[in-house]
């Protein structure tokens, strides 16, 4: 088992799970940030490696995700640990930064077939996405939405308007064609990339941004059923 990392909230209203990206672990500075952005609203934020990331932080080799199964396999097995620890407070949930993100959605959709997953994602309240990967950059055709009509549970995703994963134009594009459904919740972040970061131009900064996608986040906690 992977170690977890608690970062609890004062008077938490939520404990999300939250995964890291391909190229980054737990312990990178953008998922310290994240995570400090989120204790500040009231949500206890839990993160983890996934197996490929515990193997580059003993050897110190760089190497690709592992197989989609074996992320899903880990990403429940990190749940079933959170959810039976008496530090978790508040409404149940998990999300992630890009490729966690997606790990996060598919585990909703029922990817994860265990009984013993199925069993604890009827605890989960909702998904949270950071940067969600709609595409790889530069290949717009493949979408990666097959699975989000299987959502068993409320989306958010926090998107920058620029991210080359999924900009805003090409995402309002896919909510036009009906491929986003009524449960997703987008909230957009100006001018920001796949890092959720603005240009300096814009006025902004990534912390702007990070405080922002906290406040979205409890907006649409206190609006979940």
């Amino acid at each position: 088992m992977t170690e977890l990392t608690w970062q609890e909230a004062a008077s938490p209203r939520a404990t999300l799970l939250l995964a890291h990206g391909a190229g980054a672990g737990q312990d990178s500075e953008a998922m310290v940030a994240l995570t400090g952005a989120l204790v500040d609203v009231g949500v206890t934020v839990v993160r983890f490696d996934f197996p490929y990331m515990v193997r580059r932080r003993e050897d110190g080799r760089r190497r690709p995700p592992d197989r989609q199964p074996v992320l899903l396999a880990a990403f429940a097995e990190a749940l079933a640990a959170v959810h039976e620890d008496a530090r978790r407070a508040g409404r149940l949930l998990i999300g992630g930064k890009s490729m966690g993100g997606r790990m996060a959605t598919l585990l909703m959709a029922g990817a994860h077939t265990s009984s013993e997953g199925k069993t604890l994602l009827k605890e989960v309240a909702g998904v949270v996405c950071f940067g969600y990967p709609f595409h790889p950059p530069g290949k717009p055709e493949r979408l990666r939405l097959d699975h989000w009509p299987d959502l068993r549970a409320p989306l958010l995703v926090c998107q920058g308007e620029r991210d080359t994963f999924g900009n805003r134009a090409e995402v309002e594009q896919y909510a036009r064609e009906g491929l986003l459904s009524g449960a997703v919740t987008l909230h957009w972040l100006a001018d920001g990339n796949h890092d959720l970061t603005p240009r300096k131009a814009s006025g902004l900064t990534r912390a702007d941004h990070l405080a922002a996608s906290g406040q979205a986040m409890l907006s649409w906690l206190q609006r979940l059923p």
